[in-house]
């Protein structure tokens, strides 16, 4: 069976992998953009600015790793008179899916004059007519003030549906630009869809904007929510904080998003320097024992301390929680046992002979996913989003738009969704943390 690559593998060899992004033909269109420069076609991303990485691996390979350079091109590959696009969000939601839908939508409206363009409802089962869901027509009016709204206009859902049937729907449409927004699942439909048109010579592109509020996937950069949902946690751990300062021995567990990576709760714990346990997948822990999360406890109150903050990622500590069948969504994705209910009991049961102890647990997930994106996210949504349409009108297919040191790139999706990116408990990140909670000594290390 053959090994499954990593992250690491593709910078410590970068000649064993494809970087190059899929065409559908040459390029014979000019493109109707004014204003703007043009990308050259040889322009590329470095995705490391390492000069010693890349001065050894250069020396041993020849090759050093980078992406396409995203922007608009001189010659495009689609004809806008002739061109059809259909937009699709997947998955749970995320601050920002209506500014990434507004930006492709004016883009190719005002950019490119492209005039038929469909937003497909409720995810993938948009394509499959069974469902009964009628595609939404776009236009600058109609998506006007939808950045001023959490979710998406389109509806979403999880679930896989029928390849075959789904390039069938885009061909009936006559559509040639394919704008897929999700995580992980849906970036691998999205590569199957772009097979299956391949295999059909239909000359579609297929363009992700990669989308997770956990800011799990590879190579493309901070994911667009993903500030956002880090700037909602405050009012939560501000709350947290208040609520255990409030009464004897309180504690304020907060559980955050984050299944297999705990960035949101590291950069929430950053953020709001009140919280003194950060607890992520990627940094096993104990219940019990002189370096558990009891035990810590115990050091925090014995300092004089009344109080605690416990931020939590939703994947964390799994291993705890023992005879408990696993289950999946629709997605096929794990469904995470609740750590968060988890620790509260255990809290309270250690402490019911220690004085008592006053647990305040928070769960706000879905009102974080909720929110609009603000700032600096909404123009990242922005940015992405006309470079996709770029991406598309420009016959490129197969691949998702990303950033690295602010310059946006085309990444090839494969390499998009090699592996889920996770915290390096060596980093500087993490080390911020564990001096910012002082956890390292109340877990007694």
């Amino acid at each position: 069976m053959e090994n499954k690559k990593t992250i690491n593998d593709v910078f410590d060899n970068p000649r064993g992998f494809d970087f190059n992004i899929g065409t559908l033909g040459e390029c014979a269109v000019d493109s109707p953009v004014k204003g703007m420069t043009f990308v050259g076609d040889g322009e590329r991303v470095l995705i490391s600015h390492d000069a010693s990485y890349l001065k050894t691996v250069f020396k041993q390979h020849g090759a050093v790793p980078s992406f396409e350079k995203a922007g608009p091109r001189a010659k495009i590959f689609h004809d806008p008179a002739w061109s059809r696009a259909a937009i699709v969000t997947c998955g749970g939601l995320c601050p920002g899916l209506n500014d990434v839908i507004k930006g492709i939508v004016e883009t190719l409206w005002f950019d490119y004059g492209v005039r038929h363009i469909f937003g497909v409802k409720y995810g993938f089962e948009g394509f499959i007519p069974s469902y009964g869901h009628e595609p939404l027509p776009l236009d600058p009016d109609i998506v006007d003030d939808i950045h001023q709204d959490g979710g998406t206009i389109l509806g979403s859902s999880r679930g896989e549906q029928d390849t075959p049937q789904i390039v069938k729907t885009l061909a009936s449409l006559n559509i040639n630009l394919l704008f897929c927004i999700g995580g992980d699942g849906t970036l691998r439909a999205a590569r199957d869809i772009a097979a299956e048109t391949r295999r059909r010579k239909l000359p579609v592109s297929v363009v992700g904007v990669p989308k997770t509020i956990d800011n799990d996937l590879a190579f493309v950069g901070p994911s667009f929510g993903f500030e956002t949902a880090v700037y909602a946690t405050n009012a939560v751990i501000t709350a947290a904080h208040v609520e255990a300062k409030g009464a004897p021995n309180g504690v304020g567990l907060v559980k955050l998003m984050g299944r297999d990576s705990g960035f949101i709760a590291a950069y929430a714990c950053l953020a709001n320097s009140v919280v003194n346990l950060c607890l992520i997948p990627e940094a096993p822990f104990e219940i019990d024992g002189e370096h558990g999360v009891l035990k810590a406890l115990e050091r925090r109150f014995a300092t004089g301390k009344n109080h605690a903050v416990i931020v939590v990622a939703e994947g964390a500590g799994q291993d705890l929680i023992k005879n408990e069948e696993l289950k999946k969504d629709l997605s096929g994705n794990v469904l995470k046992k609740d750590i968060g209910e988890f620790l509260r009991a255990k809290i309270t049961e250690h402490f019911a002979t220690r004085g008592g102890v006053n647990v305040k647990y928070f769960d706000p997930s879905y009102s974080i996913r909720s929110v609009p994106a603000h700032g600096t996210d909404a123009i990242h949504c922005l940015l992405l989003a006309k470079n996709a349409a770029h991406a598309a009108m420009a016959g490129r297919t197969d691949c998702v738009v990303g950033t690295c040191a602010d310059e946006h790139m085309l990444v090839p999706t494969t390499l998009a969704t090699i592996e889920r990116q996770k915290v390096d408990t060596r980093s500087a990140l993490w080390q911020a943390v564990v001096a910012s909670t002082r956890q390292g000594e109340y877990m007694g290390y």
